[in-house]
């Protein structure tokens, strides 16, 4: 390629312009626009060989961030508390069951070692708040009482999942204490301080309270880094505590938004689909298979039955046991890990991105298509744009 193709501006404009051919692809055909910019990054990744760099990686990081903090903002704290025993019911057991199926079957069956097997649990125990989240921004859900259950019910789950992995795997030293400490200090004062900030500065050119929020997730992340935890987590314990504030302040929840589903988001799903190796999966595919099945499988036996006694009614109930399906941001974290820290190979982390990525693509492609429940958007529609 030549230099001048080479440029941070070149290189910017192709990530971009993937971004705006997801777009146009997803108001086209009416699928989630996070999924389909995982399958972009796929097939850029294979047939065009689209790497990604260090500047690359840090949006994909930065826009990960921000929509889990996002996320958190949708758990009210009266859904936790009102429909406790559904959240919390639907949300352990989303975690357990993939956890124990997966880790049984990797140990068992596949024969990998006890850590990675331990891994490979982990890694397919998460349902995916930034799939999920998008969806919900997409479609409206985000509004109603179903939309906030299941986001809830996400966040159980994706505690599970950082819990596991810090106990089986975590480096309990300095770092950690210290960044339990700030993180519990910064929860407890950020509602209060914000809102005095916010009353002192609102409405200026420079948006402090952004660079504000920024300067907190960062610096919560880059604790959560040196304690070998992740910084997705005290972004989205920071967005469960933010949730009534961001109630109040839908002018700056907006441009959130904007500044993260119209530039970053992209950096994130398409980085993602560019992980999948086709050759490293035609060689594993019948693993790769069972591993979804085995996810998908147990999420699905685990979740559905308890939609019904809940009774969340046969469309609401399929619809949310697809939902909490789902994998990528915490599963794609927890396989990262275990590569970096050698519990697993290449070929394991291949195969266990590829169950991933294709758990965010398979059961939200079938939610969205059969099972979506109606919003009053949707029935306010006339039948010139349906």
């Amino acid at each position: 390629m030549p230099d001048a193709l080479d440029s941070p501006q070149s290189i910017a404009a192709v990530w971009i312009g993937l971004a705006l051919i997801s777009s146009l692809i997803s108001v086209r055909v009416g699928i989630s626009v996070a999924l389909i910019e995982i399958l972009v990054g796929t097939v850029a990744g294979n047939a065009f060989t689209l790497d990604t760099n260090e500047w690359i990686n840090f949006l994909a990081g930065f826009g990960s961030v921000l929509l889990t903090f996002l996320a958190g903002t949708e758990v009210e704290p009266w859904v936790l508390r009102r429909k406790f025993r559904q959240t919390v019911s639907i949300g352990v057991v989303s975690f357990a069951a993939p956890f124990t199926g997966a880790f049984l079957f990797a140990w068992l069956a596949a024969g990998w070692e006890l850590k990675a097997a331990e891994i490979a649990g982990i890694a397919l125990s998460t349902t995916s708040v930034a799939v999920v989240y998008a969806v919900m921004v997409e479609t409206g859900l985000n509004r109603t009482e179903l939309g906030k259950v299941i986001l809830a019910a996400c966040f159980i789950t994706d505690l599970g999942t950082v819990v596991a992995l810090g106990a089986l795997f975590a480096n309990f030293n300095g770092w950690l204490a210290v960044f339990a400490l700030v993180t519990v200090a910064v929860l407890a004062v950020f509602p209060g301080f914000s809102r005095w900030f916010l009353a002192a500065l609102r409405g200026r050119a420079s948006e402090p309270e952004i660079r504000f929020l920024f300067v907190l997730l960062m610096g919560l992340g880059g604790l959560a880094v040196a304690a070998r935890s992740e910084a997705v987590l005290p972004a989205y314990l920071l967005g469960m505590v933010a949730a009534d504030l961001f109630a109040e302040e839908q002018i700056m929840v907006q441009r959130l938004r904007s500044i993260t589903f119209g530039l970053l988001t992209p950096f994130f799903f398409i980085r993602a689909g560019t992980l999948v190796q086709f050759n490293e999966v035609v060689a594993g595919a019948g693993l790769i298979a069972a591993l979804l099945g085995v996810k998908l499988l147990t999420k699905f036996i685990g979740v559905q039955p308890l939609t019904a006694l809940f009774r969340f009614g046969r469309r609401e109930g399929l619809y949310t046991s697809l939902l909490m399906s789902t994998g990528l941001t915490f599963g794609t974290i927890s396989a990262l890990f275990g590569l970096n820290h050698g519990i697993i190979d290449r070929g394991q982390y291949t195969i266990l991105i590829t169950v991933v990525i294709l758990s965010a693509v398979v059961p939200t492609l079938i939610a969205q298509q059969f099972f979506q429940p109606k919003t009053d958007r949707e029935e306010e529609e006339s039948p010139e744009l349906v």
